[in-house]
């Protein structure tokens, strides 16, 4: 009886992994700055990078869907898989994958166009709406799901650029989600917010994991801890520690975490 509870428990948890890398290395020129990355990433959870500056976490963020393709000199192996499928495969479409893989950055980054045509764009290249009343509907789904269709509706028409920082993001959060993805990365979403705007994120952020898998690469620490489920310690491009968020913070089993979380090394 408690084999097959184990062999249950052990077929839900494969199912449940929308993200699997093996051996990700990233190299930059001749910078080695990501090591040996493996990794299962679950699916409608919130995950968590931490660590010091310029030690991986966004480069190895990029790898998911496929951003370093964009620099010359990077160099990635190793092997990403999504639902089974490897990305890193050269007739994986980019672009497609991109609209399976949303992204949401530092800094908010509206196009110069109204904020209907903000969340529009995607799913116009992408051929997901008929008419007009079908893209009508995707954009009103999406600026709901970016939590800032209340505050948007009645100005659908005016510029992404005219809102406020925070609601900016928001509009860049409802575009990643107009193509209906099934992942969503943010890279540092609100190190450009103020600390309202970045509690409206933060909710937003919880509301997403019921649709998504969401991976956030975050320099506070506190935020990793009130957002995420799971979380990854990287230090010097290597990931040197994943698991449960509440354990990595008050039990950790690797010294270098220990030290990256007491502020001891930064």
């Amino acid at each position: 009886m408690e084999d097959m509870y184990r062999m249950d428990k052990a077929m839900n948890a494969q199912q449940d992994t929308k993200i699997s890398a093996r051996n990700v290395n990233v190299y930059y020129g001749d910078k080695h700055a990501i090591k040996d990355v493996s990794v299962e990433i679950a699916d409608k959870t919130v995950t968590a990078f931490i660590g010091p500056s310029g030690c991986g976490k966004s480069t190895f963020l990029r790898c998911i869907n496929r951003m370093n393709d964009t620099i010359d000199i990077a160099r990635v192996t190793g092997n990403i898989l999504i639902d089974g499928e490897d990305i890193t495969d050269p007739r994986v479409d980019p672009v497609q994958l991109r609209a399976k893989v949303g992204m949401v950055f530092q800094k908010p980054n509206p196009f110069p166009k109204s904020i209907y045509d903000n969340v529009a764009y995607g799913p116009k290249i992408h051929g997901l709406a008929r008419n007009k009343s079908d893209l009508d509907e995707i954009v009103e789904r999406a600026l709901r799901r970016g939590a800032i269709w209340d505050e948007v509706k009645d100005r659908l028409l005016e510029p992404g650029t005219g809102l406020s920082g925070g609601q900016q993001q928001r509009l860049c959060i409802a575009r990643a989600v107009a193509t209906e993805p099934e992942v969503l990365l943010m890279d540092e979403p609100c190190s450009a917010l103020d600390p309202i705007a970045t509690a409206q994120v933060e909710e937003l952020i919880d509301e997403l994991r019921q649709s998504y898998s969401v991976v956030i690469v975050t320099h506070s620490m506190q935020q990793a801890a009130r957002v995420s489920q799971k979380t990854a310690f990287f230090h010097l491009g290597n990931m040197v520690e994943y698991g449960v968020t509440d354990k990595i913070f008050t039990n950790p089993e690797d010294p270098r975490t220990e030290s990256y979380i007491s502020g001891r090394i930064g």
